[in-house]
């Protein structure tokens, strides 16, 4: 069963649900919509020859912070990783991240696999955005990029993702090779 937009509200005034900075304009009938961090994960392509995950060959990156107010240019068939503005969690409920079917018609793909938060997991979630359009996508910090579902579960799991998760620890830097911030500001 899902919740609806009071039982999410209620879930988290009861503390169910953790969302920092709760904003009730942002519940949808049955989600809440997150918001875009500003960091970024993109690959040297200049430098990595192959991806070869079997053999943990993976390709050289570096992080970017864009400023409040500014962008990030999302190339055609290019993929980076984003984060959250928002961290959230529960211990409670199976949390699902979804795309805004608004991004998703000028063919932006916020995740490809990783839409599932287990209870347990708290996180600024990352994020695995992909252009499929032929024009580029301009992304900004703190604009509408997914939504998050939240489902009842039969009964409470034996151990929770913060004891047996890969990156319960620290989701983000899991992705950096060489922490290099580029910050680019806002246009005038």
């Amino acid at each position: 069963m899902f919740l609806s937009d009071q039982d999410i509200e209620k879930a988290v005034k009861a503390k169910k649900i953790r969302i920092d900075n709760f904003d009730v304009t942002r519940l949808n009938p049955a989600s809440y919509d997150i918001l875009l961090g500003n960091k970024f994960i993109v690959n040297k392509e200049f430098k990595s020859k192959i991806i070869d995950p079997v053999n943990k060959i993976y390709p050289e990156t570096e992080e970017i912070e864009i400023l409040d107010g500014g962008e990030f240019i999302l190339h055609p068939g290019h993929s980076v990783l984003g984060i959250s503005h928002d961290f959230f969690g529960s211990d409670d409920f199976l949390i699902q991240l979804g795309g805004k079917s608004s991004l998703a018609r000028v063919g932006l793909m916020i995740h490809n696999t990783a839409g599932v938060i287990n209870p347990g997991h708290y996180l600024n979630i990352v994020l695995e955005l992909t252009n499929q359009n032929t024009l580029p996508i301009i992304l900004r910090p703190k604009m509408h990029i997914g939504q998050l579902v939240f489902s009842k579960l039969s009964s409470k799991p034996r151990r929770d993702y913060a004891k047996v998760g890969n990156f319960a620890k620290n989701n983000w830097e899991n992705f950096i090779k060489e922490k290099k911030e580029v910050k680019l500001a806002k246009k005038k």
